[in-house]
């Protein structure tokens, strides 16, 4: 009997949110060996997964360097790979420095800073948004009145829609510049200042892609769900197998990709579907967030973080899709601000809505403060989240509506302030 063939040791570089990353984690754990570099010491089952693991500040591109090199001593490292925003540009720095596969820093630095990425798009000639990027609430009005309203302002290199905000008229402009420059104080390092945007009028959607030696394969699209206007919070996704926007949007992200010089990895696409066509509002590279690798997985059976592991150890990864289903998830807020008394999910809201419940986890615990946008953060504003799936996107969203009506959330309201 011949014996099997060693797993390679692949470096993640910061882990993440248990709740949010632990599947990508247990995903990539299957095929690979794992060594972690992270800011904190793995725990609970996540210690369980890793073999090895570096202390670094994870937005520290010398940081994780060091601590990668220190891995490297130890283990023969076949690949790194990051699903956390921010880490991206060091990942990529320690790929190169061990000469494993990857995409290049230049690359990264594009897509992390979105005014580059807006002027790069620009010169290719693909379709995307007016931006100008500004210092200053003047500046901010003068470029808006260019651009004309409405208009999105945004940190040039945060995530998750932190302080994003759309501006309908002159008179919003300086609360909302408040709101914008106050998030853009904690932004990465990559890009710097606030983006007055051209705001894209359609429904919004993610195209999630595999690349390789240059070759872009368009593997799902995921369409958003937004609330807490003028906010930007995405409050749920679905995806479908087969779905017929997937050759509509796919050549346009290609060309995004192609423009920001993306050649290897898995990546997240946004854009919105404009009278005119799609046009691109970002581009991530990395696996999207808020459980969209569980949903496209759930409904097509191909696996997002396997499939960003394959190519970060430049094995050739499985992108045949073996179900032919849909996913959807519900990312729980509280009905108001303040403090968490009761969560729970009674036992007969599976099965209902004509699908299956799949999934229900929970983000904050009883005795925590909870806040609505935009005054609570990201973690105060999300409670929990709820997957569902059917074999059609009506049952799959039908079963999500059951569930969440069937769910029990009871909250202390914060006192008012005189």
């Amino acid at each position: 009997m011949s014996a099997q063939p060693r797993r390679p040791v692949l470096a993640v570089v910061s882990g993440g949110d248990p709740a949010y990353r632990g599947y990508c984690l247990e995903a990539v754990a299957a095929d690979n060996r794992l060594v972690l570099i992270d800011s904190t010491a793995p725990r609970g089952f996540v210690h369980d997964l890793v073999v090895d693991y570096e202390l670094a500040d994870v937005q520290d591109t010398e940081a994780v360097v060091r601590a990668g090199l220190a891995l490297a001593e130890r283990h023969e490292i076949a690949g790194v790979l990051t699903w956390n925003e921010y880490s991206l540009v060091p990942a990529a720095a320690l790929a190169e420095r061990l000469g494993l596969p990857g995409n290049t820093v230049a690359s990264m630095l594009a897509c992390r800073d979105k005014g580059t990425t807006r002027r790069l798009l620009a010169e290719a000639g693909v379709p995307s948004a007016a931006s100008e990027r500004v210092d200053s609430p003047e500046a901010a009005s003068h470029a808006a009145d260019r651009i004309g309203y409405p208009v999105v302002l945004k940190p040039a290199s945060h995530a998750a829609s932190i302080g994003v905000i759309r501006v309908d008229r002159p008179d919003d402009l300086p609360s909302a510049w408040q709101f914008t420059a106050s998030g853009a104080h904690e932004q990465g390092s990559e890009g710097s200042g606030v983006l007055v945007e051209e705001y894209l009028e359609g429904p919004e959607v993610s195209v999630e892609c595999a690349s390789f030696a240059g070759e872009t394969v368009a593997l799902a699209v995921t369409r958003k769900e937004l609330g807490f206007a003028p906010y930007f919070e995405e409050v749920g996704h679905t995806v479908t197998a087969d779905d017929p926007l997937l050759p509509v949007v796919a050549p346009v992200a290609r060309q995004a990709l192609r423009a920001l010089g993306v050649t290897e990895g898995v990546q997240h696409v946004e854009m919105r579907l404009t009278d005119s066509g799609p046009r691109i509002i970002e581009v991530n590279a990395r696996i999207g967030g808020d459980f969209i690798g569980r949903l496209v997985h759930l409904a097509t059976g191909l696996d997002l973080p396997a499939i960003a592991s394959a190519l970060a150890t430049h094995r050739t990864p499985v992108l045949t899709a073996t179900s032919r289903g849909s996913a959807a998830v519900r990312i729980l807020h509280p009905p108001t601000s303040g403090t968490l008394l009761e969560r729970r999910m009674p036992a007969h809201s599976v099965g209902a809505g004509g699908g299956e419940l799949r999934e229900v986890g929970w983000l904050r615990s009883v005795g925590e403060n909870v806040a609505l946008p935009p005054q609570g953060s990201l973690y105060e504003a999300r409670i929990g989240y709820l997957i569902a799936t059917a074999p059609t996107l009506s049952g799959a969203e039908a079963a999500r509506l059951a569930a969440e009506e069937a769910m029990v959330v009871r909250i202390r309201p914060k006192a008012r302030t005189v």
